[in-house]
């Protein structure tokens, strides 16, 4: 018969056969969820059933609501965990059933497209290539060792987990590289049987979207402007944000649901995660390739000249000619003490840079219009026709008319294209062709 004292007992077991079943708990997922309703059921004043499990319920639900703070990929999406969301529905549901009034849905914390988690596999660490699953019967005369099975496959891969059914059958998980070490681990312990080898790749190409268009454009810019700006000319874009994965960029390749994708990146930084991605994506089956472009309005010169009409080689080799074509400069405010190729710079000063160096260096006092007028001499120094500027948050009002009036003075040959770009990070962005 159900009872207060059952459903506590019932509810810190599962805690502790769950935490128990994973190699590596973490919190702000299910086992954080089950924790809180297992104690909140324990440490209920009340005899009552319907208070044990009303309080196993509510607590379920605040744990849920506060996954996000505990785990920063739940946060970056926007989302609670989904595990700990399906035991809150369980426990709101039983709740329920026991007190006879309807239950009200926990709250999911926010709703994003569902191509953005997109995530080439559920968990662990990209360096392992399978999924090794089997079922284990433990010897005949005793209980298998199940510590030292587990210390076994930590020592050939990750997210371990071996789970018994109380009946002397144990289920084992591990992602790894040694298939072979994985199930011989298994045979020490006992008898594995109905072994299953999953290859992670084979997975995303077996779960990657039909095609539904030919070629498509990624663009990686940072600020609202900018984004708009090359979503206006056709492209997919994607905002990177301040801890950025490879898994993030994945699934905006994957997305486009094209053949052929074209990568565009604005930021350096982002090159080591997008490399991962883009060989997952090239293992799923899409053609991607990525255009070298560091700035913004490099992205912009490419972007100009792409032409869906070429063969796709022959439009990337069109797009990287112009990014290269295209010099790169940017005013930012500098952020701490450092030694450039110009000198010493403090922070707060006024810096120009081209190509990623520092060229120039200003007080504050001096303002963001006359730097940027100096700036863009030298970078006309060497030629050119036109001029694109994208301004950002920061940047004071009317810069654009400074730029103008003075290129018609002192370059009346060039054209300027000035457009808001909302960047955080830098004044100024310019690129001249």
């Amino acid at each position: 018969p159900a009872s207060d004292a059952a459903l506590r007992r019932a509810l810190l077991r599962a805690d502790e056969l769950a935490t128990a079943a994973v190699s590596k708990p973490v919190a702000g997922t299910v086992l954080s969820v089950l924790h809180a309703a297992a104690e909140a059921a324990r440490d209920c004043a009340s005899d009552d059933l319907d208070d044990v499990v009303k309080a196993a319920a509510n607590d379920g639900g605040e744990a849920l609501a506060d996954t996000p703070r505990q785990l920063a990929v739940l946060a970056k999406a926007g989302v609670v965990d989904a595990g700990g969301r399906g035991l809150v529905v369980l426990l709101d549901t039983l709740a329920a059933v026991i007190t006879g009034r309807a239950a009200e849905p926990a709250p999911v914390t926010a709703t994003v497209p569902r191509d953005s988690l997109t995530t080439a596999r559920e968990a662990g660490s990209a360096e392992y290539e399978y999924e090794v699953m089997y079922l284990l019967d433990g010897p005949a005369d005793r209980e298998p060792d199940v510590e030292r099975l587990k210390a076994d496959l930590r020592a050939v891969g990750d997210c371990v987990s071996v789970v018994g059914d109380g009946a002397g059958l144990w289920t084992v998980h591990v992602h790894c590289n040694d298939i072979g070490a994985a199930v011989e681990a298994g045979i020490r312990a006992g008898r594995p049987h109905r072994i299953t080898v999953a290859r992670f790749a084979d997975q995303i190409a077996a779960q990657a979207p039909r095609f539904v268009r030919d070629r498509a454009i990624v663009a990686l810019v940072d600020g609202e402007g900018a984004a708009e700006l090359f979503r206006s000319e056709g492209a997919v874009v994607f905002e990177p944000g301040d801890a950025v994965t490879a898994a993030d960029l994945l699934a905006v390749v994957v997305g486009t649901r094209a053949r052929h994708v074209t990568v565009l990146p604005g930021d350096p930084s982002l090159r080591e995660p997008l490399d991962d991605a883009v060989t997952q994506a090239i293992a799923a089956g899409q053609d991607v390739v990525v255009v070298p472009t560091f700035s913004p309005v490099q992205a912009l010169a490419a972007l100009a000249v792409h032409s869906p009409s070429r063969r796709a080689g022959d439009d990337v080799v069109a797009m990287a000619e112009a990014a290269a074509a295209t010099r790169r400069g940017e005013v930012a405010v500098s952020e701490r003490e450092a030694i450039t190729w110009v000198g010493r710079c403090r922070p707060g000063d006024l810096l120009g840079m081209v190509d990623g160096e520092v060229v120039l260096i200003e007080p504050a006092a001096s303002g963001v219009g006359d730097l940027a007028c100096r700036l863009v001499d030298r970078m006309l120094a060497s030629g050119g026709e036109l001029v694109t500027v994208l301004w950002g948050q920061a940047a004071p009002d009317g810069i654009e008319r400074v730029l103008e009036d003075h290129l018609r003075v002192a370059h009346p040959e060039v054209e300027l294209a000035a457009y808001q770009g909302g960047q955080r990070d830098a004044l100024l962005v310019v690129g001249v062709e």
